[in-house]
């Protein structure tokens, strides 16, 4: 009984063991940081160790070597349009951020390859740099103790990428085409509605069998402002029957079959077709 007794104690034991998980504080935290700037979005993911009396730069971080820009993994930059740094356009999108500290300046790397738990090493591949920059170090006043990566001095069109840890501060300057945004939005308004906007509204009332007339204004808006397009011209030939205008509407539905056929399309002239059929019996 006493060696039954003690199996089952050593089998709780051994389970309790397997299946027991103590959690810790993680050394290097997870950061997460989103930022709107301008008319976009800047999104920053990253761990951050503490100095925790350690000399940090020069040192645990030697001079002149790629540094993954925090621990663990590498540092991720997320942008959310197309923005310029140092003058080089780098597409939206997700970066792995290594940078090579000196003692005056840093140079900066935004890489294609996330992928790397750390830094790329002899797989570093020259192809894969989206943008490079050389920044100035800053000496800071105070210690910062944890290594913190900032999105500052915002502007519509511009924000400052900073990276601060212990008495050292850089600042990566990051442009964006914000006014070229605004400016396309303006003009936009400015014009009215699309022609989109028309057809869809004037379909949405011969649909409905709302007020005709005014279907007939939008959806000749529509072809104004984008031009003939075969399904538009059909859908204006409907509305022009609805109203009782048979013979516009089939001189219409003929101009809609001539557009398609000049674009390969053999659905839009059979449907006209039937319709043209149906309106000469009316006519």
């Amino acid at each position: 009984m006493k060696k039954l007794l003690s199996l089952c104690t050593f089998a709780v034991l051994l389970t309790f063991t397997v299946n027991a998980q103590i959690k810790t504080p993680q050394p290097s935290p997870l950061a997460k940081i989103s930022q709107e700037v301008g008319l976009s979005k800047v999104d920053v993911e990253y761990s951050r160790p503490s100095a925790k009396g350690r000399k940090i730069f020069g040192e645990l971080v030697p001079f002149g070597e790629m540094w993954r820009t925090g621990a663990n993994a590498s540092t991720k930059v997320t942008f959310g349009d197309d923005v310029k740094i140092g003058g080089t356009t780098v597409t939206k999108g997700t970066y792995a951020l290594y940078v090579t500290p000196n003692m005056k300046d840093w140079s900066v790397i935004f890489y294609k390859n996330t992928s790397f738990w750390g830094v790329p090493g002899k797989d570093f591949n020259e192809a894969d740099v989206a943008a490079k920059v050389t920044v100035p170090v800053t000496t800071l006043a105070e210690n910062v103790e944890s290594f913190t990566i900032n999105v500052d001095n915002l502007r519509n069109s511009s924000f400052d990428l900073v990276i601060e840890w212990e008495k050292s501060r850089v600042s990566v300057p990051v442009m964006m085409d914000t006014d070229t945004k605004v400016m396309a939005d303006i003009k936009s308004q400015m014009e009215g509605p699309s022609a989109s906007t028309y057809y869809q509204s004037a379909r949405y009332y011969y649909e409905e069998k709302k007020d005709m007339n005014m279907a007939l204004a939008w959806v000749q808006m529509a072809l104004d402002k984008g031009g003939e397009k075969f399904w538009i011209v059909r859908q204006k030939a409907l509305i022009l029957a609805e109203l009782g205008r048979y013979k516009d509407a089939i001189a219409t539905a003929e101009r809609s079959t001539e557009l398609a056929k000049a674009e390969g399309n053999g659905d839009y002239p059979r449907m006209n077709d039937k319709s043209i059929a149906e309106w000469k019996s009316k006519k």
